[in-house]
């Protein structure tokens, strides 16, 4: 086994909205107080609150990447370590990305706080960053009620105790400017960062014609409409000016750059040659897909956290058109929609109330169908439940509710009786991470669903229960939300692998399909008219299961995965980046051809997330790869694969070409037929999102973004890759490529 070219590489780490491993123990602590006092407390849980809140939840129970950070899971790697290892590796590694970048007290608040969390008690010495105390002398896992209730900012009674001396400024320095006050770029003769919210360029859009239902149902091959461009979710074009002789004269064309901060995994959509993109910020753009001019912009707020990359919690993923709207889904569980013409907000709703019902926001877009808007949610984590996550529906002229799907089965209704008795409380996940697609034949909508929470087995209780509707293919009418059947790919799923990503929708003859695959890596065939498994086949080397039944499609776990203990080490190929994530396979349908982007990590786990990462055996060090599958067959036609990951979805054309983009912001084109690379280009910084193709007068363009963040696709590779591939902080932009004119 080789541990990242014979260097282990340890993700037990702290981070903002990223992946925190600490985890669980049965130490018992000792009454001693601990070293830090209760004004450290007070100010680290305003930290806390400031900084880390957002994707570790108020209670410190993780969420998505984030893990938990208070009770066992704290202590199983905490206990035997000292106060000192604990200041060391979050003041190293937190906030994700940005280690550091916080002063010296506040990473010592923080770690009281931390402490405090899980049961220490606050004496009358100071903690500082060279205090050492043994970790399971002072703190128990117990997490008292004011964190298990939910953390709230406390008002400080009296400034904390430095824990540190701040440095002093230089002999003759000038003192600290003020801060400039929020202003228009370039207002005044200085540039500064706009900071203002709201309709910040009004538009003025001509000759915008309306996008119905029918032109959803048959767009045209100029546009890109939705996520995946259409409701089969391809991620197919029929325009095919470009093609494997030519491709290689591709050029930018023009260049915009996108906000910084959040993670960047959207898709432009297009429509009568005007592109429309989001990002950080919930900034909404138009902009002329032919010259790049700005048209309108929206900057709907909050903004971001920090300029930093961000993490699985978010991203948008996608905007939707209907009629003459922009329909915008945003983290922070609202729904917009925007007047596509001048930018406008004509209307909002709250899809969720994360403060009082306990869940998160949407990162996985929107699809319109019937001129509803249905979205989904994710940060369902939280235990115990106030509310759980749902698919739901919005008038898209309006903003109105029509109807929800609760994804998780409480007790005494269907599928109730696979959580193992647990109160519905402590039923928790299956958030919607990805937009679903539609078949409007069948009138059915396609969606997947994540893992239960907390996703190990042991810590959530579940016993051998399915956990409906966990890791599952949803079919529901998007009428009415009424399920019409379900798939389990993994029951009581145990190692971070989810199935939630995209679902293809492909006919073969009068056999109709949906096809879809997970970060364990298989690509699954369901009839969609019934749900009924058809095939499946292993894309990249796993060891989670012993096998899938040729008739059910049910998997067999390894058994020391179905008698996992806390303190035990068990691999798990893939690891939680999956085999498989939320860049899109793209279904190349003139060849019935689905290329796939895929990652070849595994991981050895402790407890409740503890990793170590090493390379896919038979991968020769490649973490990234590119595979094509007839689909039909299920037959492998060709792979190609490299050291560096790929972090967008793939596009495929009706020129027979192919475009992928990667972790070491190299974006290319590849023969749809033979997987050969025909051209290449390296980018700001690393390739991530969706990438798109469309038409303006007769001429044939593709899109791609750049950026960071991202969740475990791009988080994990970055521990493994830092010291190989150098790749700018910044950088959130989207690019233009065409033929010569």
């Amino acid at each position: 086994m080789t541990l990242s070219r014979n260097k282990a590489v340890a993700a037990a780490a702290f981070a903002t909205c990223a992946t925190i491993a600490l985890w669980a123990a049965s130490s018992v602590a000792q009454n001693a107080a601990g070293p830090f006092t209760q004004a450290q407390v007070d100010a680290g849980r305003n930290a806390y609150v400031e900084n880390c809140q957002a994707c570790h939840t108020d209670n410190l129970s993780g969420s998505g990447e984030a893990l938990p950070i208070a009770g066992q899971a704290f202590m199983v790697s905490w206990a035997s370590k000292s106060t000192k290892d604990l200041f060391d590796k979050i003041h190293t590694d937190m906030p994700y990305g940005a280690g550091g970048s916080l002063d010296v007290p506040t990473y010592t608040n923080l770690a009281a706080f931390l402490l405090h969390a899980n049961g220490a008690k606050a004496g009358t010495a100071a903690l500082t960053p060279t205090t050492a105390v043994k970790i399971s002398a002072i703190a128990s896992g117990t997490v008292p009620p004011d964190v298990a209730n939910g953390v709230k900012k406390v008002a400080q009674a009296a400034a904390p105790v430095a824990a540190a001396p701040a440095a002093r400024p230089a002999a003759g320095a000038a003192p600290a400017a003020p801060a400039l006050a929020s202003r228009a770029d370039g207002a005044g003769g200085r540039f500064t960062v706009n900071r203002a919210l709201g309709l910040l360029v009004p538009g003025s859009i001509k000759n915008f014609s309306p996008v119905t239902d029918d032109v959803l149902t048959h767009p045209s091959d100029n546009d890109w409409l939705m996520y995946r461009g259409g409701y089969a979710g391809w991620s197919f074009s029929k325009l095919n000016q470009i093609t494997p002789d030519n491709v290689k004269n591709l050029q930018l064309k023009w260049l915009w750059t996108l906000n910084d901060g959040a993670s960047q995994e959207t898709t432009p959509v297009v429509h009568d040659g005007i592109l429309y993109i989001v990002s950080a910020g919930n900034t909404v753009q138009a902009l002329d897909a032919k010259s790049g001019e700005l048209l309108w912009e929206n900057r709907l707020g909050p903004l971001p956290r920090n300029d930093e990359p961000g993490g699985a919690s978010d991203p948008t993923r996608s905007i939707g058109l209907y009629n003459d709207k922009v329909i915008v889904p945003t983290p922070d569980a609202k729904l917009y929609g925007l007047d596509a013409k001048t930018g406008k907000t004509v209307w909002q709703t709250m899809i969720a109330e994360p403060e009082k019902d306990g869940i998160g926001g949407n990162t996985g877009g929107v699809i319109i169908i019937h001129g509803k808007a249905i979205v989904g949610l994710v940060g369902c984590g939280r235990i115990p439940q106030k509310n759980h996550c749902y698919i739901s529906a919005y008038d898209a002229n309006t903003g109105a509710r029509v109807w929800k799907f609760v994804t998780v089965a409480d007790a005494g209704t269907p599928g109730g009786d696979t959580w193992n008795n647990l109160p519905n409380e402590k039923r928790a996940g299956t958030e919607t991470w990805i937009a679903g697609t539609y078949d409007p034949v069948l009138n059915t909508t396609f969606w997947g669903t994540a893992q239960a929470k907390p996703w190990r087995r042991d810590l959530r209780g579940s016993g051998d229960g399915d956990t409906l509707y966990a890791n599952s293919t949803l079919a529901l009418d998007p009428d009415t939300g009424k399920l019409k059947w379900y798939f389990n790919h993994a029951p009581g799923e145990s190692f971070d692998l989810d199935e939630v990503f995209e679902r293809i929708l492909i006919d073969h003859g009068s056999q109709k399909t949906v096809m879809t695959t997970g970060k364990a890596g298989i690509l699954w065939k369901l009839d969609r008219e019934t749900g009924k498994y058809l095939d499946s086949r292993q894309t990249v080397f796993q060891n989670v299961y012993t096998k899938i039944d040729p008739k059910t499609g049910r998997v067999n776990y390894r058994k020391d995965m179905l008698d996992q203990k806390m303190e035990q080490w068990l691999p798990s190929c893939p690891g939680p980046e999956g085999g498989k994530d939320w860049p899109a396979a793209s279904y190349h349908q003139p060849s019935d051809t689905m290329i796939l982007p895929l990652s070849q990590t595994c991981v050895m786990m402790l407890g409740s997330g503890s990793q170590m990462f090493y390379e896919m055996p038979g991968s020769s060090g490649n973490l990234g790869r590119v595979s094509a599958y007839e689909t039909n067959t299920m037959k492998p036609l060709w792979s190609f694969q490299q050291r560096s990951p790929f972090l967008t979805g793939v596009l495929s054309t009706a020129g027979n070409v192919a475009f992928v983009g990667d972790f070491a912001r190299v974006f290319r084109a590849v023969d749809v037929k033979s997987g050969k690379t025909l051209w290449t280009t390296k980018l700001g910084t690393t390739v991530q999102g969706h990438p798109i193709t469309f038409s303006v007068d007769g001429k044939q363009y593709v899109a791609v973004t750049t950026g960071l963040g991202g969740g475990s696709p791009e988080e994990k590779p970055t521990f493994m890759l830092s010291e190989e591939v150098r790749r700018p902080s910044h950088g959130n932009a989207l690019m233009v490529f065409g033929l010569p004119d």
